[in-house]
């Protein structure tokens, strides 16, 4: 079941796309094509949120100590399945961010190492590696991000390459440009000493493939964005290579052992797993329990058939996009893009753009960098007749 629903009242049939969009509280006189930013939770999230907080604001105690183990640990197993890796490898996490902080605080790397990324990454990853102290360089992988392809992506990247890198730091789907980048692809074009680390966030829940199949070393992202998660929740995960380098950074109340090595006076031992690299303290945890129903939910409706929609609706985005004179797209096509459909319009500012369709009651967003576009990201909760009225829209600005 995809949350709690009233007795006699039928699960929703998740096969039609009307009854997935009626799982959301949407104000229904907006099209939302800003979700991917922050989403709103359908109703199994909701309802997931509400028992959890009904338990703990009843008796917040004895709720935690009842439950809080079990239900920690099925979020965990339900990130793992979703990332195709092993539970014990999850970190759970509040965005995307903390996870790349977690990440790159403290790697365990020689003064002579350094890490690699590139000019398009966003500043959650180019200031988690300033702020490790680590040497960090940086290569440009297209120079037009419409004509970007896998081949010279990881032509370029493989030049950056030097005897020095031990980490590569990448974005799997840029949120400045749309630019999707061929994760697995470039895994396999990297030196075995190179471990690969992503941030995920904008392929995370509307592309199918899974951390595993990418064959990165680390993955982090949020899951309140394409997911559709509870918001403030996030996951990260590390495969061993890439724990052994990893040094927790905020003391865990997950792990056990490491709170038994303190109360026994000595030192935790062994690679850190994914309950080692959790950050302790209360949380929200009516929002990180309620994880599992989220996953659950995009698993009955199909990541594949999550992907398709996305897909479709994003190329019907472009390709109306594209009959406009006067507008500029800067997403490429086909398999070099997942949701997001970036563009900028001649003669007008994004951020004007942006308000002059909320005006029109179109939820669209600027791309948060020093040269910016404007957004927009068909999801889920969105219809081609919504992409077609954002087309006509845009063409009449």
């Amino acid at each position: 079941m995809l949350g709690r629903p009233e007795l006699g009242e039928a699960a929703p049939d998740l096969r039609r796309w009307s009854a997935v969009r009626a799982q959301f509280a949407l104000d229904p006189n907006r099209i939302h094509l800003a979700s991917f930013l922050l989403a709103a939770h359908p109703r199994a999230v909701r309802e997931a949120i509400e028992r959890h907080r009904g338990g703990l604001d009843r008796d917040a105690v004895e709720y935690l100590e009842v439950n809080g183990g079990r239900l920690t640990s099925e979020a965990r197993a339900a990130a793992g399945r979703f990332l195709g890796v092993a539970a014990e490898e999850v970190a759970l996490t509040d965005s995307t961010t903390m996870g790349l902080g977690l990440l790159y605080a403290r790697l365990d790397l020689e003064p002579s190492d350094e890490v690699l990324t590139t000019e398009h990454d966003f500043y959650a990853t180019h200031e988690a590696l300033r702020l490790s102290g680590a040497r960090v360089r940086r290569v440009r992988l297209y120079d037009d991000p419409r004509q970007a392809s896998a081949d010279e992506v990881v032509a370029r990247l493989r030049r950056g390459i030097s005897k020095r890198t031990r980490i590569v730091a990448l974005t799997w789907v840029h949120s400045s440009t749309g630019v999707k980048l061929p994760i697995r692809a470039i895994a396999e074009a990297l030196p075995e000493r190179v471990l690969l680390c992503v941030d995920g966030v904008h392929g995370f829940g509307s592309v199918a493939s899974t951390a595993r199949e990418l064959r990165c070393d680390a993955f982090s992202s949020g899951c309140h964005k394409w997911l559709y998660g509870p918001r403030g929740t996030g996951v990260l995960w590390a495969g061993e290579r890439l724990r052994k380098l990893m040094r927790p950074t905020i003391p865990s109340f997950d792990d056990g052992a490491s709170y038994g090595a303190w109360l026994s006076g000595t030192l935790p031992t062994g690679i850190p797993d994914g309950a080692r690299l959790t950050p302790g303290g209360f949380h929200s945890f009516e929002h990180r329990w309620a994880l599992t129903a989220a996953f659950r939910f995009h698993e009955t409706i199909g990541r594949k058939r999550i992907e398709a929609r996305v897909r479709m609706l994003a190329r019907r985005l472009q390709a109306g996009l594209s009959e406009i004179e006067s507008v500029r797209l800067r997403t490429p096509l086909g398999a070099m893009s997942a949701g997001l459909v970036c563009f900028e319009v001649a003669g007008l500012d994004p951020t004007a753009i942006v308000q002059r369709l909320a005006a029109r009651r179109i939820v669209a967003s600027v791309t948060p960098y020093a040269r910016r576009y404007v957004r927009l990201g068909p999801g889920i909760v969105n219809t081609p007749a919504e992409v077609d009225a954002a087309v006509r829209a845009v063409a009449t600005l």
